[in-house]
Parts: structure tokens; C-alpha cells; sequence
């Protein structure tokens, strides 16, 4: 993986517009003030489109006994 990008203050206030595209493209940032990294600027995690409905069918399993509550846990309620 290759090393992250580095500007001083100086050159993130001046490039913030060119820093902000490589961050868009996947690129990480690091902004220092005299020399030593203060801030990692990032990516946004992408937003996830759902399509409605069974938009994640076969993508998740329920077991069959979801809904049953095993008897030490239900006996425990009972005793509150």
C-alpha cells in the first residue's frame, strides 16, 4: 500500500481544492504543522443505495429458532 500524502498547513490551506480531489479518488491525506502529522484527511465510506424490499436476499440467514428463547434465559426474566 502506498504511503499516504503529505502537505504542511501552508500548502493544505493553499491546495485544499487539488487535496480534496485525491481524497475523492481513495486517497488518504496528511496535514502536518512543523513537521509532525496532525490530521488524516479520508474518504467518505460510500452511501449504500438499498433497492427496496429483499434488496439483501440470500445475503442473510435466520436460523430456524430465532424467535424460540432458550429456558435457563427465559427462567432468568422471570426471576426479575
Amino acid at each position: 500500500m502506498e504511503a499516504a500524502r503529505q502537505y504542511n498547513v501552508h500548502e493544505a490551506k493553499t491546495h485544499l481544492s487539488r487535496i480534496l480531489e485525491q481524497v475523492a479518488t481513495g486517497e488518504e491525506v496528511i496535514i502536518s504543522k512543523a513537521g509532525e502529522p496532525v490530521a488524516k484527511v479520508v474518504p467518505l465510506r460510500p452511501k449504500v443505495r438499498r433497492t427496496g424490499r429483499g434488496s439483501l436476499a440470500g445475503r442473510i440467514h435466520i436460523a430456524d429458532d430465532f424467535d424460540e428463547l432458550p429456558d435457563d434465559i427465559a427462567d432468568a426474566f422471570r426471576m426479575c
